[in-house]
């Protein structure tokens, strides 16, 4: 069930939960699919344990820096991903990982602390979150290309 504070991405990938979910897990290639289209990241930390920080500076392309912090809620191998973005704005990202015939249905589920706060993003973060999925199908399969 969806509400107003909700804002919610789904596709298949033609990569294995294994694979999506270690994108996830290795800074270096999350570093370099995270975010929209033209933007890049510098990782301070990155702890990929239930509990874990993630802190990092996105670099926009017109040369705005916006600084994040994260907290890895739950991870559950080639499964599942909760992330709690803590700082403004503030949401919980929920990533499911399931494998088809055809490769994973990757769910990408963000719910806002207030429905005004998601309207406010809405319009950047729907188009953004569509364009993070298709950077990290692009990374992964230069990824099996290079094996």
């Amino acid at each position: 069930m969806t509400d107003d504070r909700t804002l919610r991405t789904s596709r298949t990938l033609p990569f294995s939960p294994e694979e999506i979910y270690g994108a996830f897990a290795s800074p270096e290639l999350l570093a370099t699919w995270w975010g929209p289209e033209g933007f890049s990241n510098t990782f301070e930390i990155h702890e990929f344990t239930e509990g874990g920080r993630w802190k990092f500076v996105m670099h926009a392309p017109d040369g705005s820096d916006y600084q994040n912090e994260s907290k890895f809620e739950v991870l559950e191998p080639n499964s599942k991903i909760v992330i709690l973005h803590d700082c403004s704005p503030n949401f919980r990202l929920t990533v499911e990982l399931t494998a088809e015939a055809r490769g994973t249905h990757v769910t990408w589920t963000q719910v806002f602390e207030d429905s005004k706060t998601a309207q406010m993003v809405k319009e950047r973060a729907g188009p953004a979150n569509e364009q993070n999925l298709d950077r990290l199908k692009r990374v992964l399969e230069q990824e099996d290309s290079a094996i």
